[in-house]
Formats: C-alpha cells, structure tokens, sequence
C-alpha cells in the first residue's frame, strides 16, 4: 500500500512538470515590439496603442524598441533572427517592401524569415512646408521651386524610404528640381522641417498630423486618392495640380518565421480587437488612416504586392541604393 502510495505520487508531481519541447502558455515574459526608425514617428504611437491593449489582456508588459538606421533593415534583421515564440515583434511600413528591390542584398528575405501577422493601418501621406515658405497651394509649391531650381530641398526618413519615393514621384511629375536630404526618420526631419532649413516633405500623416494641428507646419495636400475623411477641406495631390499622383503609406506587424501559429493567430486575433477599440480609431482617423486588421494571409499577399509596386517605381525612377 505504502508503494503504491509513492508511486501514485511520484506519477501526479511528473504529470503536472511539462515536458520537454512542450508549448507553454503565451506570453510568458514580456514582449519585445521592435520599431525600425527614430522615435518620434506614427509608428511609435501604433505600438503604444496596440501594447496597451496586449497588455491589459495578457499581463505582460510590452517593450517598444527603437532600432534605426540602414532603411529600417537593422532593426528588421533583429527581427529576422530573434527566437520565434513571438515574444520578438516587428513593426514595418513601406520601406520593408521598397527594401526588396532597392537593395542589392539584405542580410534576410522579407518573404520567407517574417510572417506578417496583420497590416495594422494604411494611410495617406501628407505634403507639408514650412510657415516660413511663401506657398499656400500645391500650385503655387511648384512655381516656387521652378523659380530656385536646385536651390531648395526636400527632406526624406531615410534614402530609399516611402517618403523619398513619394518626393522623387512628385518631382518627377511636377518638371521640378529640389536637393534630397536623407534622415534617419521622422523626427530628425521634422527638427530641420519646422524652422525652414528643408522645404519639403511627404511622409505618412500619422507623423506629422501633431505638428499640422500645432500651426508648425502648413499641410498643403493628401496624397491618397480621394480626400481624407478627417480633413475634408484639404485637397488631394491630384486635384491640387498634379494629376494622377498617388501614394499611401502602410503599417504591418510580422514575427520571425517560425514563429507557431497558435501564437500567430493569439496576436493577429488581440491586434483586431485592438483596433476595435474606440480610442485607437480615433487615434487612426486623426491621422488619416484607416484601421485594417487583415489575416496573415491576406498581409502576405498584400506584402508581395507592394514589393512589386514600389520596385516599379524604382526602376522607373533610375533610384540607386546610397
């Protein structure tokens, strides 16, 4: 009896340790968000948003980690080669797809060693100036820069970014000719943007819609396709005087390949109830955006289209990796 007894206890304390290679309860320690650019961008407060929201439905506190530098590849190469138990997330936009073609070799494959879990938001850009430049209109922008050829610049979150193609796409459709200034992000840009040391820029409306709204920058133009609902007074790049231009930004949440899919679909089901949220909405539409919430699947797909748009408009552009 006194065997048997031991027995059954040995047995019951060996069924409740977990085995080996068996998958525990996620999260089980806080969650790394890495964010490819400088703080101070939309993509700071996309991560503040949805991380309040993991964290009041799972306990865990999520770590927003800024890792600039390279055209966002530094940070997404950490990315790339993080342990997948999805406790490694990386925030992308644009430049991720721009990357594929501009790049010569990337140091992972933005298709097979990250899964995206869900495009977050897409987004118009926005043309902005400086008060101090004598333009209130896309028109009289372009007659102004005709005027001092060479002379002004347009600033960019980094050579080969989003905001680079979208300044070198209006150029080339507007016969004009500015200096391009490659920062690493939007902050340092909008440091020099503010007080007029660069005249231009084009870059998601997320991050800069404070400082439009602040009276430091004047907001000429959306570059969606139609007008943005939270801005209805502002016209489109198109209908403002170059017709046919449009461009529009995106956010996208992947994870180290690998990474199972329980765990996938854990973060992909917590991102759309977060996007639910009242107050993200009204961060998303403040901004110009609209909140999307896709499958992974439909992220992929959306992934592989993108990387084709973009490297067409870099070969078309003649751009070269800096």
């Amino acid at each position: 009896m006194q065997l048997k007894l031991v027995f059954t206890a040995v047995c019951t304390l060996a069924s409740a340790m977990p085995l080996p290679g068996a998958a525990q309860t996620y999260p089980v320690k806080p969650i790394r968000v890495i964010i490819p650019t400088a703080a101070g961008g939309g993509s700071d407060q996309i991560v503040r948003y949805l991380g309040n929201r993991y964290t009041a439905a799972w306990g865990q506190q999520i770590v927003a980690d800024n890792r600039p530098g390279a055209g966002m590849t530094i940070g997404i190469d950490i990315a790339a080669k993080a342990t997948p138990d999805g406790h490694t997330l990386v925030l992308v936009n644009p430049s991720h797809a721009i990357n594929a073609t501009l790049m010569a070799k990337l140091p992972y494959d933005p298709i097979n060693d990250l899964i995206p879990i869900s495009v977050v938001a897409t987004q118009a850009f926005g043309l902005v100036v400086p008060n101090s430049l004598p333009v209130k209109s896309v028109k009289e922008l372009i007659a102004y820069i005709k005027s001092k050829p060479k002379e002004l610049s347009f600033g960019s979150s980094g050579p080969g970014s989003a905001s680079h193609l979208a300044g070198e796409m209006f150029l080339g459709m507007t016969g004009t000719q500015m200096t391009h200034i490659a920062y690493k992000g939007t902050g340092p840009v909008l440091v020099d943007l503010i007080p007029g040391r660069v005249h231009m820029y084009i870059n998601p409306m997320l991050a800069i819609i404070n400082q439009v709204n602040s009276g430091q920058l004047r907001l000429l133009a959306v570059t969606s396709p139609k007008r943005v609902a939270s801005l209805p007074d502002v016209p489109t790049v198109a209908e403002a005087g170059v017709p046919g231009y449009e461009a529009a930004s995106w956010y996208m949440l992947l994870a180290p390949a690998k990474t199972p899919a329980p765990t996938v679909s854990q973060i992909h089901r917590e991102t759309v109830n977060a996007l639910k949220a009242k107050d993200m909405q009204e961060m998303l539409a403040k901004g110009g955006s609209e909140g999307i919430g896709n499958t992974p699947k439909e992220a992929m797909e959306y992934l592989k289209a993108e990387i084709a748009r973009w490297g067409k408009v870099i070969k078309q552009a003649n751009i070269k990796q800096q």
